[in-house]
Protein backbone atom coordinates (compact mmCIF):
# COMPACT_ATOMS: atom_id res chain seq x y z
CA UNK A 1 0.00 0.00 0.00
CA UNK A 2 1.26 3.73 -0.96
CA UNK A 3 2.71 5.68 1.77
CA UNK A 4 0.33 8.52 0.88
CA UNK A 5 -2.83 6.03 1.37
CA UNK A 6 -1.82 5.33 4.99
CA UNK A 7 -0.42 8.86 5.98
CA UNK A 8 -3.85 10.05 4.57
CA UNK A 9 -5.93 7.14 6.52
CA UNK A 10 -4.46 8.12 9.75
CA UNK A 11 -2.97 4.81 9.88
CA UNK A 12 -0.14 4.10 12.36
CA UNK A 13 1.72 0.53 13.03
CA UNK A 14 -1.70 -1.31 14.19
CA UNK A 15 -4.48 -1.57 12.55
CA UNK A 16 -7.89 -2.97 12.42
CA UNK A 17 -9.34 -5.48 9.51
CA UNK A 18 -13.21 -5.97 9.16
CA UNK A 19 -15.26 -7.88 5.88
CA UNK A 20 -17.57 -5.47 5.16
CA UNK A 21 -19.99 -6.56 2.25
CA UNK A 22 -17.67 -8.49 0.28
CA UNK A 23 -14.71 -6.27 1.30
CA UNK A 24 -11.97 -5.91 3.54
CA UNK A 25 -11.63 -2.83 5.15
CA UNK A 26 -8.17 -1.69 6.84
CA UNK A 27 -8.85 0.92 9.80
CA UNK A 28 -6.88 2.84 12.09
CA UNK A 29 -7.09 1.49 16.05
CA UNK A 30 -10.56 3.41 17.56
CA UNK A 31 -9.29 4.62 20.84
CA UNK A 32 -12.08 2.92 22.60
CA UNK A 33 -11.89 5.25 26.19
CA UNK A 34 -11.39 8.52 24.24
CA UNK A 35 -13.70 11.56 25.66
CA UNK A 36 -13.87 9.73 29.56
CA UNK A 37 -11.53 12.18 30.95
CA UNK A 38 -13.68 15.03 29.76
CA UNK A 39 -16.85 13.25 30.66
CA UNK A 40 -15.37 12.00 33.96
CA UNK A 41 -14.90 15.85 34.81
CA UNK A 42 -18.02 16.89 33.73
CA UNK A 43 -19.79 14.69 35.82
CA UNK A 44 -17.33 15.80 38.96
CA UNK A 45 -18.08 19.55 38.31
CA UNK A 46 -21.60 18.98 38.40
CA UNK A 47 -21.12 16.78 40.98
CA UNK A 48 -22.79 14.07 39.40
CA UNK A 49 -19.97 11.41 39.91
CA UNK A 50 -21.33 9.34 43.05
CA UNK A 51 -21.64 5.57 42.47
CA UNK A 52 -24.99 3.95 41.87
CA UNK A 53 -24.96 1.06 43.78
CA UNK A 54 -23.37 0.81 47.70
CA UNK A 55 -20.05 -0.57 48.17
CA UNK A 56 -19.79 -4.14 48.92
CA UNK A 57 -16.95 -4.55 50.48
CA UNK A 58 -14.85 -8.05 49.20
CA UNK A 59 -13.39 -10.97 51.62
CA UNK A 60 -10.21 -10.01 50.44
CA UNK A 61 -10.43 -6.31 51.55
CA UNK A 62 -12.17 -7.40 54.92
CA UNK A 63 -9.61 -9.90 55.78
CA UNK A 64 -6.31 -9.57 53.63
CA UNK A 65 -6.08 -5.97 52.99
CA UNK A 66 -4.34 -3.59 55.03
CA UNK A 67 -4.58 0.56 55.22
Amino acid sequence: MPKAFIEQAGLTEEVELEIQDGSVVISAVRNVRAGWRDAAENLAHREEDILLDDEVPTRFEEEEWEW
